[in-house]
């Protein structure tokens, strides 16, 4: 285990060593004894799972301990081929028991978003309260048009991956220039505090796409749980502008979960919406206690 400094908030990162012989990197900013409110952040597509740099200001203030891992494939942690939104509650049951963590809460980003809300729905009483931003609902939400608004990179990606591997994997060979999908607001969060996003997304491009293709499959697939039941109090936090995964998702997720609350920001993008995030911690804490 090694430890390293990060504005004024150290990070331990260490590897759990599953039965089936996998390995989960997993980072931790708190200690066992120091009564912070564990969160757990899940990271997008394609990431590794170091948590929020731009969101450590905020845990100080708020007493939180944030908890990430990258997902199988990305950075430390064992590829899964095959796996499921659903198995992220296992791998999470399995990084936290190694970090001596019971109860906590959840903050999904984009990619993120589908496997808090599998953490919420099969965990139980784990789970304390949930925050998923810019995430995408099932591919076979009844009743969503699921690419309406979306941008063409989205779509082809997503239209591929629901052709299967060989043709998500033909994707990645093309190389071909689509529109990811930013708009205005995301390139001025890039360039300011969430700049940070490129400290988690280039080591995860530069390993290859297979993790990312993973994440895709599973996120046309099955998820492997129904999003009706997550029992947790969740709030759904997403950018009116956002072209990547449209603010349409969020409503439908609102509107299947359980008591969810739903929060659309005019004129925010995929990424610029996390310019909301310290609102969405207080939220978190006050439903987590």
């Amino acid at each position: 285990m090694s430890e390293t400094p990060v504005t004024q908030t150290s990070m331990t990162e260490t590897d759990v060593t599953l039965p089936d012989g996998r390995v989960l990197h997993a980072y931790d900013t708190g200690a066992r004894e120091d009564g912070l409110l564990p969160v757990l952040w899940l990271h997008g597509t394609p990431n590794v799972g170091t948590p929020p740099r731009p969101l450590f200001a905020d845990a100080r203030r708020l007493g939180l301990r944030w908890l990430g891992y990258d997902r199988p494939g990305y950075g430390g942690s064992t590829p899964a081929p095959g796996r499921s939104i659903a198995s992220a509650a296992d791998d999470v049951a399995a990084v936290l028991d190694a970090l001596g963590v019971d109860r906590f809460a959840a903050f999904g980003h984009s990619g993120g978003g589908p496997h808090a809300l599998a953490c919420a729905a099969l965990l139980g009483e784990r789970v304390k309260a949930v925050v998923g931003a810019s995430g995408p609902a099932p591919y076979d939400a009844d009743g969503l048009d699921f690419f309406a608004g979306m941008a063409e990179g989205s779509v082809a990606t997503l239209r591929a991956a629901a052709a299967g591997r060989a043709a998500r994997e033909a994707l990645e060979d093309a190389d071909e220039e689509l529109d990811p999908g930013f708009v205005a607001a995301d390139g001025e969060a890039l360039a300011g505090d969430w700049a940070w996003f490129m400290e988690v997304v280039r080591p995860a491009i530069a390993a290859g796409p297979a993790a990312a293709v993973d994440d895709d499959l599973a996120l046309v697939a099955p998820w492997g749980f129904a999003v009706a039941d997550v029992a947790a109090p969740t709030l759904v936090l997403h950018g009116a502008a956002d072209r990547m995964i449209p603010p349409g998702h969020a409503s439908w997720l609102a509107a299947t979960v359980p008591g969810a609350e739903l929060r659309i920001v005019p004129d925010e993008g995929h990424v610029s919406v996390l310019r909301h995030a310290s609102s969405a911690l207080d939220w978190l804490v006050e439903r987590a206690s």
